[in-house]
């Protein structure tokens, strides 16, 4: 087992599509804070296809990339943790939470809450075959007939991993109702390695709560910051110095948004930039003036020029707007 010291006590939770280069980057940008790729299948990468290939690699990346990975066959771990690792990833971590439907059928994601024989010869054969900091990522349970994430931290702590995740929410309940800060607790209290836990923080003050209720080692935050990348920082900055950031200009929110489209554009090109903006888009305008009618016509762009100058005008109108 490697001795692993976090950077900051604040995770940018994995999530498939969303962290990826260009989200990280920007991320990263803004200060403080601990970086996890999006989810990367052993049996793709092993094969060496392109395009998982090319979301694995993190060489070009200065700063630490945690990368993902997601499978359920332990002997495709081997192999996979060795390009990894030559891809410039600075840790692993398994994810054994993801509940969507095709991961759970591949045996993999929280289908492994269900049989942890297999979950065990996982972690064990990564374990085997790195040095790098290794992390596992889980839930509460499959349902709440079977919570049984306790077990689960203990068993992964028994095969040789260097500190995990706990999502306060069970498979069956996948991103619905509230997050269970309760089973984090336990499962902090049941471990030697370092926890971190994952569910409904949405602010500092939150993640401060977590800290205190829970007596965990770090939070992870995922939705929240969809359209706030700024949000990891300043969760950072207040649990190591008190301070509550300010609310974001709409200056600022531009700003970002157009740093964003330009990290795209570099990595993807301009039409698969403007197509991926769209979800963006959206999630930064939340709470804006008109900002129903500005992703109506956004979502019918094509062209990144047009995607550049209606980002413009539409801050323009807010800011002419806020003068009369």
């Amino acid at each position: 087992m490697s001795e692993y010291r976090f950077d900051s006590k604040v995770f940018l939770s994995p999530m498939a599509g969303i962290t990826d280069r260009p989200l990280r980057q920007l991320t990263h940008s803004f200060g403080p804070g601990n970086i996890i790729s999006e989810m990367v299948a052993v049996n793709a990468i092993s094969r060496k296809n392109a395009k998982t290939y090319r979301i694995a690699d993190v060489r070009d990346e200065n700063y630490p990339v945690t990368v993902q990975l997601v499978g359920g066959e332990p002997e495709l771990f081997a192999d996979a943790i060795k390009l990894i690792e030559e891809l410039g990833a600075a840790g692993i971590d398994i994810n054994m939470g993801c509940p969507v439907k095709k991961i759970v059928n591949n045996n993999s994601g929280s289908y492994l809450m269900k049989d942890i024989s297999r979950a065990a010869a996982i972690i064990t054969q990564a374990r085997k075959s790195t040095s790098l900091p290794l992390s596992v990522k889980f839930r509460k349970g499959w349902d709440n007939n079977h919570v049984n994430a306790v077990e689960f931290a203990k068993m992964c702590e028994d095969c040789g991993a260097d500190w995990i995740t706990v999502h306060g929410r069970t498979r069956s309940d996948m991103y619905s109702g509230c997050a269970d800060w309760d089973i984090i607790a336990s499962v902090k209290q049941a471990v030697h390695i370092p926890v971190v836990g994952n569910g409904d923080i949405d602010s500092p003050q939150k993640a401060l709560a977590m800290m205190h209720n829970t007596n965990v080692d770090g939070v992870m935050v995922g939705r929240a910051a969809l359209g706030r990348p700024w949000l990891i920082t300043q969760i950072h900055n207040f649990l190591e110095q008190g301070v509550l950031p300010s609310s974001p200009t709409n200056d600022f929110i531009k700003e970002v948004m157009l740093k964003h489209l330009a990290g795209l554009k570099e990595y993807y090109g301009e039409h698969t930039a403007v197509s991926l903006a769209r979800k963006y888009v959206c999630w930064y305008c939340k709470g804006l003036r008109n900002a129903c009618r500005f992703r109506e016509k956004f979502v019918l762009i094509n062209d990144i020029k047009q995607a550049y100058n209606s980002i413009e005008e539409f801050f323009s109108t807010l800011e002419e707007e806020e003068k009369e």
